[in-house]
């Protein structure tokens, strides 16, 4: 059951970080970040950062330790995706919400895949 749940998880995660990863490319996201107030080099490297660990997390539904790992840079990136809306732009809690979500996720996968390393 356990392994059903990770699978599910890491599906999940790995189709919406392909897509988050990619969208960082696109004009919305160069908005984005400008009203982060961080630039183009670090949104190009998020977005290939969310695009590693998509790859990462997918390949973990066939080689278990890539889960932890992939669960691992998706958690570290939306930890410091919720400090960005919460701490630099003080943005309301609810804009905070999905990146918590999705870190919360990320960790789920991480401790379902944690004794395989």
């Amino acid at each position: 059951m356990m392994n059903v749940l990770s699978i599910v998880l890491q599906s999940i995660l790995g189709l919406g970080f392909l897509m988050f990863g990619l969208g960082k490319f696109g004009k919305q996201m160069k908005e984005e970040f400008n009203r982060y107030q961080l630039s183009s080099s670090m949104r190009i490297f998020t977005g290939l950062v969310e695009i590693a660990s998509a790859i990462i997390v997918i390949i973990g539904i066939w080689e278990d330790p890539y889960a932890a790992v992939g669960g691992i840079l998706i958690a570290v990136t939306m930890f410091f995706a919720v400090l960005v809306h919460l701490v630099r732009v003080k943005d309301p809690a609810g804009k905070a919400l999905m990146p918590f979500i999705l870190f919360v996720l990320g960790l789920v996968v991480v401790a379902l895949n944690w004794s395989t390393f």
